[in-house]
Formats: C-alpha cells, structure tokens, sequence
C-alpha cells in the first residue's frame, strides 16, 4: 500500500527536505505541499492524503486551526494529521491534541524517524514518541478541562470493564503489543478492545483516546 502525504510548512527549504526524505521510500509518495494552513486544508480537502505533515505556526491560517478543520470535516475522516512541533517547550501540543492530531514529531527528526512516524500515523497504530508526548499530557491534562471537551459518564458507562483497563493502558503510552502482553491476550485482540473503546468514545485515532483518558480520569499524572 502507497501512503500519500501532505507536506504543509511556511519555508520552502523545509518542505523540500521533507519531501525528499519521503520520496525517497517506495511505500510514501508526496501527493503535494501547501505554505500556509489555509492551503493546507484546501489541499488536503483536494488531494485526500493518508497524512498530513503539518506545522504549527504559519501565515493566514495556523497549523492547529488547520487540524481543527481538517480532523471535523466528516469528507476527511481518513487523513491523519502528523503535526511538527518542539516537544518539552510547545504549549500548542494539548491544543493539538484537541484539535484531533494522530501523532507529534520534532522538527530535527532524522530521514528514518519520519518515514517512520508517517507509516505509523497513516495505519493509526500507535501515538509517537510515547516518552515526550506522556509528559507532555501529564504537564496540560493534569488541569480541569472545560466541561464541553469531556466524556460524560455515561459514555464511559458504555465501556466494559476490559475495554476500561485497556483504555487506562493506552492512556499510559502502552502500544498494543505492550497491552497484549500486560493483559496476556493476543496483539489482535488487544487492538480489537482498543478500536471498541475509540468507537464507543466517538475517539478519532489513538491520540484522542489517551485524551479521553485523562479528561475523564481514568488516567492521572501521577499514574506514570
């Protein structure tokens, strides 16, 4: 399977960086770029790519509106948006999250690192970098949130009591491999409870639901 990407940054050196890292791979191919976050979400409305390399600040439009708009339009629903941030300093990362990114990467990635994390996103397996990403959440979840962007109980009542232990699990940054293991289930099976909980939950990927598993509490900061 060919992955097409989305290659949106401000600087024209970046992009073609980073579009020659991908086409590079013979399972990626760069399907086009966009300079601002208002072409980014006209391009990928357009193009339909499997991922969205997206930055955060950008002209016209920012790379998180841009996230917002393209994660909430139902006609986009299979793009995955893979946004380039600065780990440990980026406030934007919650925002981020919330916005509906599948994943986050650090702008002095290597060629591997990239291709990398771009298969990753594209099959929505996995959120990236489990280290930097868990602090982070730790850092901004571990604030109330506003009560519009939480899960009502009742939804959390829909879940069973195993698709409840494995979106605590998810929610620490355990992979599916991970969780099979901690739950002594196959990997099939543990990526079954988990693709449950995200419909249950109305989760779009993987990202939302280690979310959901702090706003709700099932998961604390001091969990990890």
């Amino acid at each position: 399977m060919t992955i097409s990407v989305l290659v949106v940054d401000d600087q024209a050196l970046i992009r073609a960086g980073f579009s020659a890292i991908i086409g590079s791979e013979p399972d990626l191919v760069v399907v086009g770029e966009a300079a601002t976050g208002r072409e980014a979400v006209d391009r990928a409305r357009a193009l339909h790519p499997d991922v969205v390399l997206m930055d955060i600040r950008m002209p016209e439009l920012d790379g998180l509106h841009a996230t917002e708009q393209i994660t909430s339009d139902p006609e986009l629903s299979a793009v995955h948006v893979l946004v380039l941030t600065t780990f440990e300093a980026d406030e934007n990362v919650l925002a981020a999250l919330r916005a509906g990114a599948a994943g986050f990467l650090g702008k002095d990635v290597g060629p591997t690192g990239l291709v990398d994390a771009i298969r990753t996103v594209a099959v929505g397996d996995a959120l990236l970098s489990p280290r930097a990403t868990r602090s982070l959440i730790a850092r901004y979840l571990s604030t109330p949130m506003e009560a519009s962007a939480t899960v009502s109980d009742r939804r959390l009542e829909s879940l069973t009591d195993r698709e409840r232990e494995v979106v605590v699990l998810v929610g620490r940054g355990l992979s599916n491999e991970q969780i099979a293991a901690t739950l002594f289930v196959s990997p099939f099976t543990a990526k079954t409870h988990v693709n449950r909980a995200m419909t249950k939950l109305g989760a779009r990927d993987r990202a939302q639901l280690v979310v959901i598993a702090y706003q709700t509490g099932l998961v604390r900061a001091g969990d990890l």
